[in-house]
Parts: C-alpha cells; sequence; structure tokens
C-alpha cells in the first residue's frame, strides 16, 4: 500500500485501540498481569473500591476487620508480541481479513502495555524468524509496530511457531508476559517448545481465524488454494459428504491445539474475524486473574 493509504490505516488503528485500551483494558490488563513485576509492601485496613482479590484473609482473621495485601512496583514488565506473518493470515472471506484483525488486537495489546508503563516488542515469523523489534517504551515505538503489522511483507510463507518460540526464549532470558497471535495453522508440532516457553515466561496464545477456515460453503465446484505453499486443487462443495469431511479435519486440529495448549499451561482466547475481539480479550484477562 502507498505512503498516505498506510499512514490513514495507521491512524485509524491507533485511535480505536488506544480507546479500547484507555476505556476498557487497562485495569484488567493491570489486575492480570500484576505479581510478574510487583512485590509485597504491607498490609494496610481494607477501603471501599479495593480490590477482594488483594484481601489478606490471614491479617483479617486475626483483626476480625479485612485487610488488603499492598504491592509496589519492583520493575517493568516486557510484553513481547509473537507475530505470525505467513501466508494463511492473508486470507479473508467472512468479516475482515486475519491480518487487519491481528494488527488490532496487537496495537490494543501494545497500548495496553505502554499504560501501564512496561516495554514492548514484536517477533515476527513465518517459517523463519522474519523480524525482531527489541522492547521498548513510547507512542512513537507503537506507531512503528503498527505500521510494520500492517505493511510488513516477509520473505517466506509458512508457518513454524515451534522456531519462534525457541528464538524468544533464547533472546530473551528475563521473564517476559507473552502473546502468541496467530492462525495456528501449522503443520510442525510446537508443543514442546510451548512447553518450555510457558516454564520461562508467561505466555497467553491469542487464534484468529476466518469461519471459511472451518467450514465449506455449498457453492459447488471450487478451486482451493493453500496461501501457505501455493499448491491448488479443485473440491466439489456441493457434496455433503466433503464439507463434513473437511468440518471434521477442523474439529479435530482445534482440539489438538486445544490439548497442547493446556498441555503446555498457556491461556488463550479464539475468535473469528467477523467477531468482537474485544469479548475474546477481556476473557482472556478475567481467566488470568482467576488462577
Amino acid at each position: 500500500m502507498d505512503a498516505n493509504e498506510l499512514l490513514k490505516k495507521v491512524r485509524k488503528i491507533e485511535i480505536k485501540t488506544r480507546g479500547l485500551s484507555q476505556n476498557i483494558f487497562a485495569g484488567e490488563y493491570h489486575s492480570a498481569f500484576k505479581g510478574r513485576g510487583m512485590t509485597f509492601s504491607e498490609v494496610r485496613e481494607y477501603q471501599y473500591g479495593d480490590d477482594i482479590r488483594d484481601i489478606d484473609w490471614n491479617v483479617t482473621a486475626r483483626h476480625n476487620h479485612p485487610y488488603i495485601k499492598v504491592y509496589e512496583e519492583e520493575r517493568e514488565l516486557t510484553v513481547m508480541l509473537l507475530v505470525d506473518v505467513s501466508g494463511s493470515r492473508l486470507f479473508g472471506a467472512v468479516g475482515e481479513d486475519k491480518r487487519t484483525m491481528i494488527a488490532e488486537i496487537a496495537a490494543t495489546l501494545a497500548f495496553s502495555a505502554i499504560q501501564n508503563n512496561d516495554k514492548i516488542g514484536v517477533l515476527f515469523f513465518s517459517d523463519k524468524v522474519e523480524k525482531f523489534i527489541p522492547p521498548k517504551k513510547g507512542r512513537k515505538h507503537i506507531l512503528f509496530i503498527i505500521r510494520e503489522l500492517l505493511d510488513f511483507q516477509p520473505e517466506n510463507q509458512g508457518t513454524d511457531i515451534a522456531l519462534a518460540l525457541r528464538y524468544m526464549t533464547d533472546a530473551l532470558k528475563k521473564r517476559c508476559t507473552v502473546f502468541l497471535i496467530s492462525d495456528f495453522i501449522d503443520s510442525h508440532d510446537y508443543q514442546k517448545a510451548l512447553t518450555i516457553a510457558s516454564g520461562k515466561h508467561s505466555v497467553s496464545a491469542i487464534q484468529v481465524f476466518d469461519k471459511r477456515d472451518a467450514r465449506l460453503p455449498d457453492v459447488g465446484l471450487m478451486r482451493l488454494s493453500d496461501l501457505e505453499t501455493g499448491q491448488e486443487c479443485w473440491v466439489d462443495t456441493s457434496r455433503k459428504s466433503t464439507r463434513n469431511a473437511y468440518a471434521k479435519w477442523w474439529y479435530e486440529r482445534q482440539q489438538q491445539m486445544n490439548t497442547i495448549l493446556k498441555k503446555s499451561n498457556v491461556d488463550s482466547a479464539s475468535v473469528a474475524t467477523d467477531e468482537d475481539y474485544v469479548v475474546a480479550l477481556k476473557n482472556l484477562f478475567k481467566n488470568r486473574t482467576l488462577r
């Protein structure tokens, strides 16, 4: 896209996602990831509006009056976005394309991070590490990241999540908050790499998919093209058995992904391109605070 069009898209995403991070996510983000960069300071009497999750029940029982734990910043957090830039992210049949939604989700997380005074970095990956942007603070840095999210052109089209996770684990020595954003269309085994990464870092996974990824429409003869390998084939979608077989493949793939995420102790959210990702992110943050 040309410079003017890119600038307009960057500005549009900035306005939308910065507003979301300020009005909706800032508090939830802080609550969800507090404790990674906070250290216990003292206890004090409970005051109206305090988070009940911070109540110190032992002190409360001794004094017969509610007391809460007070934390202070130990250090700033480092947030890393692992962003899938493989060929399949360009697909968009229902709602917006996956690339645009991935960019919006990543930008919302980035603005939430800087609202919390955290550093933010990005790793773009296909079946190779395409680009690594070291963690930094500031609006200028965020806008650079958004531009890259929208306009980055990868050298390769395949997907290798395990390779990206191994690179991140080797490159970042201190514990980070990591968001892995992908459609998870990957033929490689990434469970071992994900387990190692989640043992060292706090990892959350966000799947972005198109509903046409999950189900074939009944439109007769259709030419299908794999955006990552370039392979093409003709499929008769009027046959119910064909549509059912495809739906079965998608279901089994989703079940396998969910099993891997659960075994790796990774919180996750899944959102379709025609759905509201705000709901998915809020649920992801909420689930983290309940752990």
